[in-house]
């Protein structure tokens, strides 16, 4: 298959119209589309991204107003939410829609539902016909992707559609809250953080990980993700100096030890978020064998990162 890599936002939407896979960019990462109403042209995501098909995906709408067409029973702390965070990097768990073919929620009578902020990816929803299903688009496990380059390294000649547009500015995948139960569930950690969101809801619970057997209500619960090629060592401390080896990284917000051959010292949790994906990835490509990184505050979007660092490291 030959990837078509376009800038145009409708054309993209035309080919995934014809029942195709589109990358398309957000602010979190980039994501693999299709029409979540066909359910040949999701199987194509899992093919694609070589996907665990009881991993459920999430849809992308692009207006708040149009989530009834694949949810119902959004109830007052659901319309609180999107009130005050959509569009943006939030996903809320609902009751779905029969019309929703069972391959996109993996079986389950729920569905995740975000509307994403950026104008590309606003842009190309509206020229969609119907809602577009879409999780990460990379080789399933691999760091997400944030830039469309990154995309096409994966996903070249697996996908029939590439829409370019500039790197993503969050840089990890959205906050994802369980809406179908009471009290509400955090399920996955993101931009929006557990402190903004216990001031709409402030009796809102953390979900555990997923047990043995138990289906997973959202990516980034059950598989390992995120992962580079290179051995990942988490750090709480930065120790004052690193085994000397070539192909030793470090990655964090303090300075960064003695010994690392490649560091990267990000100024804030914002940058290390935006940055972290990309800096394995470029670790990989040069041949880097160890990751140290450094753990952030478990504060804000530090937990996220946290929640990324620790999946990553199996």
């Amino acid at each position: 298959m030959q990837t078509l890599v376009t800038d145009r936002p409708e054309e993209a939407a035309s080919c995934l119209n014809r029942s195709e896979t589109v990358a398309f960019p957000t602010e979190t990462v980039y994501g693999l589309g299709a029409d979540a109403f066909n359910p040949d042209a999701v199987a194509k995501i899992f093919k694609a991204k070589g996907r665990p098909s009881d991993n459920p995906l999430i849809v992308h709408v692009a207006t708040p107003d149009r989530i009834g067409e694949v949810a119902t029973e959004i109830g007052e702390t659901a319309k609180m939410l999107i009130e005050r965070f959509f569009p943006g990097p939030l996903t809320l768990v609902l009751k779905k829609r029969n019309s929703v073919p069972e391959i996109v929620s993996a079986g389950l009578p729920t569905i995740g539902v975000r509307c994403p902020s950026h104008p590309v990816a606003a842009e190309f929803l509206r020229h969609c016909k119907h809602p577009v299903a879409a999780p990460s688009a990379n080789v399933s496990g691999r760091p997400s992707p944030t830039d469309w380059k990154t995309v096409y390294h994966d996903l070249g000649g697996r996908i029939a559609c590439l829409l370019r547009g500039e790197p993503s500015t969050i840089g990890l995948e959205s906050t994802i809250v369980d809406c179908s139960v009471n009290p509400p569930r955090l399920l996955r950690t993101g931009a929006v953080s557990i402190e903004s969101l216990r001031e709409l809801v402030p009796d809102i619970e953390i979900a555990t990980a997923c047990k043995p057997g138990e289906a997973p209500k959202s990516p980034g619960q059950k598989y390992r993700h995120y992962s580079p090629e290179a051995e990942i060592i988490l750090v709480e401390t930065p120790p004052p100096s690193l085994p000397t080896d070539p192909k030793t990284a470090w990655i964090g917000l303090t300075t960064p030890p003695a010994g690392a051959a490649k560091s990267l010292q990000c100024q804030d949790m914002n940058e290390y978020a935006r940055v972290l994906f990309g800096f394995f990835r470029t670790c990989d490509a040069e041949g880097i064998g160890t990751i140290y990184c450094e753990l952030p505050p478990e504060k804000g979007i530090g937990r996220a990162i946290r929640d990324r660092l620790v999946k990553a490291a199996g």
